[in-house]
């Protein structure tokens, strides 16, 4: 009897050992999206996303103005700026102000090399982002749950 009791105690501990491997922890959620919080903007299908300092920073967010190309030119961004959805649409995100992010359609008129050239979009000046794109995207719709 003893023998047969003996094969259970290997997978037994294993089993004890392994389990803590399987919990997860979670950090606690301030603003309801780690470190973000997302509103409607009145009047659109759109959102905004305000996050924290520290939110921004952890993700290496970066920006740039749009630049006036000058003459019949229109408008130009990094191409690291625009976003293409999943329908084909395109745009870039904007930061109206610091910390804060909002979706601006944009209508891309040539790509040459990093520059993209567009035909309607934020105004000059306008900042867009060119690093954190996707983890934006990713908040706005609800993909990081």
């Amino acid at each position: 009897m003893r023998r047969s009791q003996r094969w259970i105690a290997g997978p037994l501990v294993t089993f004890v050992l392994l389990l803590p491997a399987c919990a997860t922890v979670e950090e606690p959620d301030t603003a309801g999206h780690g470190g973000a919080q997302i509103e409607a903007i009145e009047g659109t299908d759109l959102f905004r996303v305000t996050m924290t300092e520290s939110a921004v920073e952890r993700l290496g967010m970066e920006s740039t103005p749009v630049r006036d190309a000058g003459g019949s030119a229109g408008l130009e961004i990094p191409y690291a700026a625009v976003f293409y959805g999943p329908s084909g649409e395109t745009w870039t995100y904007i930061s109206p102000e610091p910390q804060t992010f909002e979706r601006a359609p944009i209508a891309i008129d040539r790509i040459e090399g990093e520059r993209a050239f567009l035909s309607d979009g934020p105004p000059s000046g306008t900042e867009v982002v060119t690093q954190g794109s996707a983890e934006l995207f990713g908040v706005e719709t609800g993909i990081d749950q």
